[in-house]
């Protein structure tokens, strides 16, 4: 159950780079109070082993398990050490906060065994700094309380974290447990469109057997080719419906009349919409034009939600030899709250149909302004010609 970093790259770096600052600051502060109180160099090895465990925690995402791991065994020999050598008690401010990043992460992402163990590890670094105070007070030791307090914070924010995590997926499953349920649906329209065609081809084809016997042969192979066609469109759909993983489309009859139709519904509830279409009309099997029907709906229901400032929307079909292209493009403001929206749920039920028929979609901010949604669904060569 490994939780992939969820922020871009960019981001991550910038996050990184903001914590290795805390860190380098942590180890100096306290570097100058041992320096004060101890005097001498005795702040040399608090630094040493605060920068290690440090260091380990800027590079956790290269592997979360091996990173905890080797921060907890730092800090317990740095207890160790700390406790016969007579040195400050240990581990200080610095490493305490790497361990707490280390121990919050690991929480977070692994599954629960190895979860379950880090955080028993980090109880275990927590009261083992006991080992490393060299006088006792009524009270409990500053070092003892800083390690409890930061073994605390990383189990919360672990867990939380980890409970979000699981929300959001049983969310996404959700979405496409239902997406599954409305092709299951859907797959009737795609069965009564082809064998209605069927059933029209071979009542033509008794006719040809009575009227022009040497015509036949052509009527049976237009029978043959249209089942070919049903059976190919109702593999795509039933893959959905046996993996959770995959997504398929259906529905029979969708065009250009109803695209025109659903931009004329939204222009009384949003921004002025464009439609540009194919010239000469679309000639798509049933399941490319649902899909080409649900992406732009769901796209116009996303700006309607999420982007209110929007002056304007095209939507924009286009065919060639190989595929069909939709985009659906606004020209609103960018901001946080939008793009962490807009990121959400709808595009998982969209992307399960597209891909599905072997299409891609893309969905994010535009370098100028606004948001673009942009799929792209190959049209079977049966329906090409």
């Amino acid at each position: 159950m490994n939780v992939p970093d969820r922020l871009p790259g960019r981001v991550r770096v910038a996050a990184d780079a903001a914590l290795a600052a805390v860190f380098a600051v942590a180890l100096a502060v306290w570097a100058a109070a041992i320096a004060d109180s101890w005097g001498g160099g005795y702040w040399r090895f608090d630094c040493a082993a605060g920068a290690v465990v440090c260091v380990i925690a800027l590079m956790r995402r290269r592997g979360r398990l091996r990173a905890a791991v080797a921060g907890l065994a730092a800090a317990a020999a740095a207890i160790l050490v700390a406790r016969f050598a007579e040195l400050p008690g240990e581990p200080g401010p610095a490493m305490a906060l790497a361990l707490s990043v280390l121990a919050g992460s690991a929480i977070r992402a692994l599954p629960a065994q190895p979860a379950a163990a880090v955080a028993a590890g980090g109880f275990a670094v927590a009261a083992g700094s006991l080992l490393a105070v060299h006088t006792f007070t009524s009270g409990v030791p500053a070092v003892v309380a800083l390690n409890g307090t930061a073994w605390l914070a990383a189990l919360a924010a672990g867990l939380g974290l980890r409970l979000l995590d699981a929300r959001r997926r049983a969310v996404a499953e959700k979405v496409r447990r239902d997406e599954r349920l409305e092709l299951a649906r859907e797959l009737h329209d795609v069965v009564a469109h082809h064998i209605t065609g069927i059933v029209v081809q071979a009542q033509a084809a008794q006719l040809v057997a009575r009227k022009h016997p040497d015509r036949l042969e052509g009527s049976l192979a237009g029978i043959e080719a249209a089942g070919a066609d049903a059976l190919a469109a109702m593999r795509r759909v039933v893959g959905l419906l046996r993996d959770a993983d995959d997504a398929a489309p259906a529905s029979a009859g969708l065009g250009s009349e109803q695209l025109s139709e659903l931009v004329r519904r939204f222009d009384g509830h949003g921004p002025p919409v464009r439609l540009r279409l194919p010239d000469g009309g679309s000639a798509w099997p049933p399941e490319v034009a649902g899909t080409v029907y649900r992406v732009v709906q769901e796209s116009l229901t996303n700006i309607a939600r999420h982007a209110p400032h929007a002056r304007s929307v095209t939507v924009s079909v286009a065919q060639d030899r190989q595929a069909v292209t939709v985009e659906v493009v606004d020209d609103a403001p960018l901001v946080a709250a939008r793009y962490h929206h807009r990121g959400g749920y709808g595009l998982v039920g969209m992307r399960e149909r597209v891909e599905a028929l072997g299409g891609t979609l893309s969905a994010g901010p535009r370098a100028e302004a606004g948001w673009s949604v942009l799929a792209t669904l190959p049209v079977p060569a049966r329906e090409r010609r």
